[in-house]
């Protein structure tokens, strides 16, 4: 262990001598109040120190000691409901043993010491066995049962394993290696957060991340191991599609990372979350959810950190086999710790003061995205979904963070500031925004072989309805054909009726596949009925036949009900034309 001392201390950086045997990236301690930080660069024996605490008080000549390891995750059964800080400290065991204001050098494990997790041993003794191979498994909440893996770079043959209950440093079984040696293995392993777990092969991405939010299902779906930025403005809605997603997407476990947000939405997510009921299960959110709580309050160069564990930590489940999603709120925060960072190093600055290397450190986070087969003899599938919000400044999208990020991501869910202004939720942008995953195949396969057309058209109406707009600001609407007064009327309806999605309707806030079909379908069908009789009957009456409203109304229908009100409502549609026909005459 290296051992130093306090040279300078500028913000977050200390620059410590005496470091002649430390490496790179290794946890340190700093000074007498044993502070935790990492070594960023090395020149000659001074290190300079990125510090993951507030170092106001420190001064030159204090001692720093290394710990010889790189920052690291402890990943085993207790993760599932926690809440961890942006080093995966667990904020409610430490405000047990502080207080409600957090203490500078708290040095309290991750996980859980003294809890006894029930092992059931699903290999027996004298099976061989490799890393990434399951040899039990640990009813970890009523929903996620975690199986425990033999560690990265172990194989060899059980020599013995027990039932039990074991706290998570306890030996539950020992491994002989090739060699002659032993191993013993317990509930938990540790990771190295900026290294990426291995895998055996990353799967092209053909099935989709459904989330039952139409706009982002229908228009611009995200792929299961894909990854997705949502860039707004503030008060443009990034929270409420997040929490959307976190509680609906198709994914077993959600990883959600605060990241320099500001502390009343983490409180929301706090607040929220546990009494929310987990709509696959009926159980709490919070039995399949961890979350890292990095308020913008906290010093800034933990927030550099929080990414990479959290990211961590949603690989450690993908590699169990689950479906996971990452929601990190936002990269814009994590951008401006290491603009601070290369600052205070006085590195040459990129654009508006960014390091040079910024696009190329956001590309090491969304690679680590993927659908992929996991280690071990089983051959299982896991994946991780990787949703990232940024906030421009003004909603300036050509600042180099949005820009970095969009060239890296395959999906773009530009938000509006001025459909939030108008309480249209999601206020995804269909105009702007894109997806690059081609989910026709699987959409067309899975859900109906005309959703594909469908979608086609209604992106064509909307696409249509802004060109047309542009007009009668000119001109006025007197100037529009017929026809291209029906395409505005049903536009509208897409956008007020299928686009907006009412988060807080039991019935609206998540819409199944078949139910988003349907509902595609019905609009379409007046408006092929309507332009099918519009040199028959005039616009004001189509337009105003009540069967609309119905339609309009039929995101509220209960799923098992969709199919007869489907059904009910095509007659009303035809009959209602037909009876506008006979009293025109037509």
């Amino acid at each position: 262990m290296s051992k130093g001392t306090i040279k300078k201390v500028a913000g977050p950086l200390v620059v410590a001598e005496g470091m002649r045997d430390a490496n790179m990236f290794d946890v340190v301690r700093v000074s007498n109040q044993r502070l935790i930080g990492e070594i960023i660069e090395i020149h000659g024996d001074q290190a300079s120190i990125q510090v993951y605490e507030e170092t106001s008080g420190l001064g030159p000549g204090e001692p720093v000691e290394s710990t010889g390891k790189p920052l690291s995750v402890e990943l085993g059964p207790g993760l599932i409901g926690s809440i961890f800080d942006g080093i995966q400290r667990p904020l409610v065991d430490i405000m047990e043993a502080t207080g409600t204001n957090l203490k500078r050098g708290v040095e309290i494990p991750s996980l859980n010491r003294e809890k006894k997790w029930h092992f059931i041993p699903s290999v027996m003794e004298g099976t061989e066995v490799e890393a990434g191979d399951i040899i039990g498994t640990v009813q970890e909440t009523d929903v996620i049962e975690q199986n425990i893996m033999v560690p990265y770079g172990m194989k060899g043959v059980i020599k013995s394993i027990a039932e039990g209950d074991y706290t998570v440093e306890d030996t539950i079984g020992v491994l002989a290696n090739e060699d002659g040696s032993e191993d013993k293995l317990t509930l938990m392993q540790k990771w190295a957060v900026r290294t990426g777990r291995p895998y055996k092969q990353k799967l092209s991405p053909e099935k989709p991340l459904i989330t039952g939010q139409r706009v982002i299902d229908t228009l611009f779906p995200i792929a299961k191991g894909g990854v997705a930025a949502i860039p707004g403005p503030f008060g443009s809605g990034k929270t409420v599609v997040q929490h959307q997603l976190a509680k609906w997407a198709d994914a077993d476990i959600v990883v959600y990372i605060g990241c320099g947000e500001r502390g009343n939405e983490m409180t929301d997510v706090l607040n929220e979350f546990p009494k929310l009921k987990d709509p696959k299960t009926g159980k709490s959110l919070m039995e399949r959810t961890v979350l890292i709580a990095n308020t913008s309050d906290m010093p800034v160069a933990a927030r550099e950190a929080s990414i990479y564990v959290g990211i961590t930590i949603a690989e450690y489940f993908r590699d169990m086999g689950y479906s996971v999603a990452l929601m990190a709120d936002s990269t814009s925060r994590w951008a401006e710790a290491l603009r601070e960072m290369s600052g205070r190093l006085e590195e040459m600055p990129g654009e508006e003061g960014y390091p040079a290397y910024l696009a190329s450190r956001l590309a090491q986070f969304y690679e680590r995205a993927g659908r992929v087969i996991s280690l071990g003899k089983d051959g299982r599938e896991g994946a991780l979904s990787v949703i990232g919000a940024v906030s421009p400044q003004g909603g300036d999208i050509s600042e180099p963070v949005t820009q970095a990020t969009l060239r890296i991501v395959k999906v773009f869910w530009g938000l509006d500031a001025n459909l939030a202004y108008r309480r249209h939720f999601p206020a995804i942008n269909w105009l702007t925004s894109y997806s690059l995953y081609d989910m026709g195949k699987w959409f067309n396969g899975n859900v109906d072989s005309k959703w594909n057309e469908l979608k086609a058209r209604i992106m064509n109406l909307l696409n249509d309805e802004a060109e047309l707009e542009e007009i009668v600001k000119l001109v006025g609407m007197d100037a529009l054909s017929a026809p291209d007064r029906l395409k505005l009327e049903v536009a509208r309806s897409i956008r007020e009726d299928y686009l907006h999605q009412d988060a807080f309707h039991e019935d609206d806030t998540y819409t199944s596949l078949d139910k988003q079909y349907l509902m595609m379908e019905l609009v379409l069908l007046f408006y092929d009925r309507s332009l099918e009789q519009l040199s028959n009957l005039s616009m004001d009456d189509l337009v105003q036949i009540p069967v609309r409203e119905r339609i309009g109304r039929f995101k509220y229908v209960k799923n098992d009900k969709i199919k007869k009100e489907y059904e009910e409502i095509l007659i009303q549609l035809n009959q209602e034309i037909q009876e506008l026909a006979q009293k025109e005459g037509a």
